[in-house]
């Protein structure tokens, strides 16, 4: 009974002093520490990674839940070699593995596919060999599977069609081989998909295996005969008789047989005829067989207005400077936006036009709307992406419905590192890269998990193809312009990063970037400036949107604005790039950063209090601004 007793406090004990969570803690932290181990890091990205720490929540490139439980590893293009160890399938809970543009070797670990709550799994742009492991199969959350550009070999697993989950797959540029398996799951993804691999065969790669029969085209349509009428017109003839008077009555029945069913078709095509023609036609898409565009669908445009209610105004999403936005169900049933681009055809543009539809298409990332498809017609170009279902940042800071909740601080941070993400790729991974030249809180979605991404990027590039007379478009929104683009319409990627900077304003402070009611309150109409006036009158609170009430982490605030006056600064050499601003969000290089710029503000402070010859001429930037779209070429 003693030993019962002692058996039962000694249970009591260790929960009390080792908790569940703090176990789960350690086995990630020593998996993950296996993990640093086993790399070579040239850069010290890892050096964070400190095994005697409590759990691995504080180390750089690992996001936690509130349950201090590993949900994501971020070590993309981190310069990592060496091998994968097995006790990563130790992750219970990572949702997001991202190990992709280093040169790592060795096989992929059976043990990934433990990871069942895993959501992406990029290991692209590696020097993996061996096969895919069966095991990833079981990955039934999998939405994003990224392996290729690497030197895997062997058989594509046939438990992959298991995950019907699975959004996006490339497994192109390896040494793959054999028969890719069709079951279906793997019809949505095209040839792309699978390109450059030793000899991969099948239909969906669009090349036929060995000693099986070549793919045949569908047989050709052929036409119904016609339905004769009862008592028809040759049945009549033969009744009335063979010689020639009543052949000649036998055609006059004819003939007239012949006017009384054409009558009806004659005053329909007249009718037509008079009728002003429909603002719409179709241009089929079987027409035009040389557009061949990855893993997009060439909708009709027929789908497409019957999936919009003819674009019915009850559909509208959104307007902007590209065109409308329209709620859309296909007839799967699937939920689409429908963008309609404004502008019209001009001759010739419709290979641009393709050019930079594949151009988008081709950049495919978490944090990045995916096209889903495009309709082109002599009249039309629209666009088409799924439904995010919790609509832009900027409805839920300012349009929200009474009955959904604000966005949450931790929710905004996800947010704020999410869409750098999306715009890191575009910047970098990109090729040509792609300047978005329209950064704000309107252009970034929520998905269901209220997950950031980016949207309308490439719109600019594919709404120039028009303008033929001119090399630069200012396109954006006052607020969010930075000030060098606006004076010389030239843009690069430091312009979306100054409109990056002040959507992190607008997350933080709920308010508009060019608000003409802040003039009531004697405030500036612009959000920057009135931020740092705030900040000089170290007002923080008053900067936070009172949405939140309180419930924030005043440091992270302070981080993030940080963050958004580096990303704002005046001269865009002196701003971080994207991938830059990704670390410093992450908890990395951020404090530095920010004291080398008050060094050079103070300096900078100091010229400005000196007297200026010409101070009659300086004149407020803010004057005389009107709260419009810019989208036209200056």
């Amino acid at each position: 009974m003693e030993r019962k007793f002692w058996a039962l406090g000694f249970i009591w004990w260790v929960l009390l002093v080792h908790p569940p969570w703090l176990i789960s803690a350690n086995m990630e932290g020593d998996a993950l520490h296996s993990l640093r181990t086993n790399l070579l890091d040239p850069n010290n990205v890892l050096q964070s990674w400190d095994p005697t720490l409590v759990n691995p929540c504080t180390w750089f490139h690992v996001t936690c839940n509130n349950d201090n439980s590993v949900i994501r590893v971020d070590l993309g293009n981190a310069a990592l070699s060496g091998q994968l160890v097995p006790q990563l399938g130790q992750l219970k809970n990572l949702q997001y593995l991202e190990l992709y543009s280093n040169n790592i070797t060795g096989p992929i670990p059976s043990d990934l596919g433990n990871l069942t709550n895993l959501v992406s799994l990029d290991l692209y742009l590696n020097r993996f060999t061996g096969p895919i492991p069966d095991s990833l199969g079981k990955l039934s959350k999998l939405r994003f599977l990224r392996l290729n550009n690497n030197s895997l070999t062997g058989l594509i697993p046939m438990t992959l069609t298991n995950i019907s989950s699975l959004q996006v797959l490339d497994l192109s540029n390896n040494r793959l081989s054999g028969v890719v398996p069709d079951n279906g799951s793997f019809s949505l993804f095209t040839p792309i998909s699978f390109a450059n691999n030793l000899d991969l065969c099948g239909p969906v790669t669009g090349h036929p295996c060995p000693g099986s029969p070549p793919f045949s085209p569908p047989p050709p349509f052929v036409p119904p005969p016609p339905i004769s009428p009862p008592g028809n017109i040759c049945s009549i003839a033969i009744a009335l008789g063979g010689n020639s008077a009543t052949g000649a009555i036998a055609g006059g029945v004819a003939a007239g047989a012949a006017l009384l069913f054409a009558a009806p078709a004659i005053a329909f095509a007249w009718w037509r005829r008079r009728k002003p023609q429909e603002f719409f036609f179709d241009v089929p898409a079987e027409e035009d067989p040389e557009v061949h565009l990855g893993q997009l669908k060439r909708f009709s445009l027929r789908e497409l207005q019957v999936a919009t209610d003819s674009f019915s105004n009850k559909n509208i999403l959104g307007r902007g400077g590209f065109g409308k936005v329209y709620k859309g169900r296909l007839a799967d049933g699937s939920l689409v936006a429908v963008k309609r681009l404004k502008e019209e055809r001009t001759p010739g543009g419709e290979l641009q036009f393709q050019t930079e539809v594949e151009m988008i298409s081709m950049a495919v990332h978490r944090n990045l709307l995916r096209l889903r498809g495009f309709c082109m017609t002599p009249t039309e170009r629209l666009l088409v992406y799924p439904y995010m279902a919790n609509g832009s940042v900027a409805s839920c800071l300012r349009e929200r419905p009474a009955h959904q909740e604000p966005l949450d601080w931790p929710t905004r941070k996800r947010i704020a590192l999410g869409s750098a993400r999306g715009l890191s790729y575009l910047h970098d991974h990109c090729d040509p890269k792609i300047i978005h030249r329209d950064v704000k809180a309107a252009n970034i979605l929520l998905d269901e998990e209220f997950e950031a991404v980016v949207g309308d990027f490439g719109l600019a590039k594919l709404m120039d193809y028009k303008d033929t007379h001119v090399t630069t478009a200012v396109r954006g929104t006052i607020g969010h312009i930075a000030p060098e683009y606006l004076s010389t319409g030239k843009s690069s990627e430091k312009t979306d990063v100054f409109g990056y900077g002040i959507m992190l304003l607008e997350l933080i402070t709920g308010q508009r970037a060019f608000d003409l009611a802040r003039l009531a309150n004697d405030d500036d109409v612009m959000l920057l400036d009135w931020v740092k006036g705030l900040l000089k009158e170290k007002k923080l609170e008053m900067l936070v949107d009172p949405d939140l009430h309180n419930n924030y982490i005043e440091a992270e605030v302070e981080q993030l604005i940080q963050v958004a006056l580096l990303c704002t600064q005046g001269s865009p050499m002196e701003r971080p790039k994207m991938s830059e601003v990704v670390r410093m969000l992450e908890g990395d290089g951020l404090a530095e950063r920010w004291d080398e710029w008050q060094k050079v503000e103070v300096l900078r402070q100091e010229v400005e209090l000196a007297p200026h010859p010409n101070s009659d001429w300086i004149v407020d930037s803010t004057e005389n601004l009107h709260a419009v779209e810019l989208s036209g070429p200056r």
